[in-house]
């Protein structure tokens, strides 16, 4: 009788007689935190006759190329394109050591990872010679519950003993500044949230902007009906434009005012028209604008 190979998952016997019993997991493992188990109970055994649709022929020969076993191609079964996983890029390494000509601050964090030493307010840079950086240069690793660096051997299973791993790389003086050097460009917001609301003589509108930097701004009334901004903000982001109103404005009594979230204008009408939108350039909506306060009923 010819023999077959059983392929039920903890089987894998190669059986000659159909009527031997085959014992196997009738579900997938478990691999969870570095624990592999079956949680499923071992099946009843069965005849090799009962689950015939189960068993395969004895396997064709595999192939090794540079390594990896590479099984040969079913030419009745296409294959289906292989997926490469996109890895992200590693991030720009950065600079060596501190430009000499930048001062360090005070409690300053070496900026080599794992030193965590600080900056002293009394450190000269004649004393900086003597400094001793400990440090990884690789990157960290977290993995299936271990933890450590890519340039060390050294595997932990805390959190806190991940942070006391002491560095594999010694240097001379922290890296507390760098070069000094900061990117300097801006992203340019096109367009941000709006809103107003007006009386018979006034209009108070709203333009939602977070950390609005005061002291670079820059709000202009330079004609009746246009506002001119320069807002740019903290976390580098800049919205720049020029506001054609609806309605003419007393650009000598209206102003302006920063807060945390947004810039408030406060623009004095030169009539006690009615404004439907806040810009001359936006489309016009069904809705009604009230003017003042709601009657009573």
């Amino acid at each position: 009788m010819a023999t077959a190979k059983c392929v039920h998952k903890g089987c894998g016997k190669t059986f000659a007689d159909s009527n031997e019993d085959c014992v196997y997991h009738p579900d997938a493992p478990i691999f969870h935190e570095g624990q592999k188990v079956d949680d499923t109970p071992v099946a009843e055994p069965t005849t090799t006759s009962q689950a015939a649709e189960d068993v395969a022929p004895p396997p064709k020969p595999i192939a090794v190329t540079n390594g990896n076993p590479k099984t040969p191609s079913d030419p009745q079964r296409p294959q289906a394109p292989q997926q490469t996983a996109s890895i992200p890029s590693a991030p720009p390494p950065e600079s060596e050591s501190d430009d000499p000509s930048v001062v360090v601050p005070a409690n300053k964090t070496c900026r080599r990872r794992g030193c965590n030493v600080a900056s002293s307010a009394t450190t000269a840079s004649s004393l900086r010679d003597k400094e001793d950086c400990v440090f990884h240069p690789g990157q960290a690793i977290f993995h299936e519950g271990s933890k450590g660096w890519t340039c060390c051997k050294r595997r932990v299973l805390e959190f806190d003993e991940f942070m006391k791993i002491e560095g594999c790389k010694r240097k001379k003086r922290h890296m507390f500044v760098g070069s000094g050097r900061k990117d300097q460009g801006e992203e340019a917001l096109m367009t941000v949230r709006h809103d107003f609301y007006q009386t018979p003589t006034t209009v108070i509108a709203s333009l939602y902007l977070k950390k609005i930097d005061k002291q670079r701004s820059k709000i202009d009334f330079p004609s009746p009906n246009e506002i001119v901004l320069d807002l740019p903000t903290t976390d580098k982001k800049r919205y720049k434009t020029s506001v054609p109103l609806f309605g003419q404005i007393d650009t000598a009594k209206s102003s302006s005012e920063i807060m945390g979230t947004k810039l408030e204008l406060t623009l004095i009408k030169l009539d006690n028209a009615s404004w439907p939108t806040l810009r001359s350039d936006e489309q016009r909506t069904s809705e009604i604008t009230q003017v003042g306060p709601a009657g009573r009923a």
